[in-house]
This record gives structure tokens, sequence and C-alpha cells, in this order.
């Protein structure tokens, strides 16, 4: 099995994308609240995180408590913002207010991705991904549910709340059967 699990909260404030923006102090008791799960319902060897400094201090709260060891994988980035990454929101309301609630999956921040771009380069990262398996993978909302979309054979929308992907919550993928289900606690 491929275990996923979503950073904890990082200063929302900030918009996120390739950003490196930290977690908050709920954003770690978010992951502790989460290592008891991981230790009772998963099985891995290793933890396999996104190179995004929210998912990196995640992966090593998570390694530090449970003892296995973490390597980085840009596959698993979040959508790439462009010139918003790591922009205060109230500050890209004012320099692209264009961008602040795009809904439509073509439209690409400036340097960066639209949601359309992200799903082929998530979907063009799956085959590497399902051969993660026994590995715990920390990674973004994005991410998560560009691999729900996928997995499921979903067509692609804006619903970033679709798929219950919230901070610190824990997803499973069977690679064998490549079906997706989140791990409730």
């Amino acid at each position: 099995m491929i275990y996923l699990l979503r950073h904890g909260l990082d200063d929302e404030n900030y918009i996120g994308g390739y950003s490196d923006i930290r977690l908050i102090d709920e954003g770690k008791r978010q992951v502790e609240a989460a290592i008891p799960i991981l230790i009772e319902k998963c099985k891995f060897d290793r933890i396999v995180s996104s190179d995004i400094e929210r998912a990196k201090e995640t992966a090593n709260i998570v390694s530090e408590r449970i003892n296995v060891p973490v390597e980085y994988n840009q596959d698993l980035r979040e959508l790439n913002k462009g010139l918003l990454n790591g922009m205060l929101k109230e500050k890209a309301k004012i320099i692209y207010p264009e961008y602040m609630n795009v809904n439509d999956i073509n439209t690409r921040y400036p340097e960066g991705e639209s949601m359309l771009d992200f799903y082929k380069r998530i979907n063009e990262s799956l085959d590497r991904i399902l051969k993660l398996d026994n590995a715990l993978l920390v990674t973004h909302r994005g991410v998560i549910n560009m691999l729900y979309f996928i997995l499921n054979n979903i067509p692609l929308d804006m619903d970033k709340e679709k798929f219950g992907v919230t901070h610190a919550s824990l997803h499973e993928i069977n690679p064998k059967q490549k079906t997706i289900r989140k791990v409730e606690k």
C-alpha cells in the first residue's frame, strides 16, 4: 500500500503553491495527532516527501517520531502558482486579482501552471508514484486531489473540497488495484 499524508496547517495568509511557508503550531499539532493513526493503521518502510518546506517539515516530524528515513521527490509538489507562490494574499488581491478565485481549469498562473497542467503533470508521474509501494507520501491537497480525479476517472474540476483532503489527513492507494480512499481515524 501507499499512504498519503497531507502536510499540517501553514500560514494561510500566504499563497501556497511552491512557496516555502512553514507549518504553524496548530499544523504541527495536527501532524502529531496523525502519528498514532499512522502507527496503528499503516505499514511502510520509508517516507517520500514533496520538497516544498511545509511538506518537508511534516515528513521530518513523522520521521523523528517513528524512526523512518525521509527522501524528497519533486513529483509530489503542489500546483505551481508561479509569481504568486508565497505572496501575501492581500498583496496578490491587488496585483493579481484575476488569479484569486480561479474557476477555469485552463487558467494558467503567471509563470506557473493551470489546473489542467497540474493534472497532466501528476498523471505523467502516476507510474513513478505507484512504484513507491510500502511508503508514506507526504504531500499537498492538490496532489492528493489529482490522484483522486485520475484513479477514479472523475472529470477534472476546481472543487478543492471534493475529496475531504484536510490538513494532516491520511489517504491510501492500493497500487495493484489503482484505487484510492481516505483512511478514517
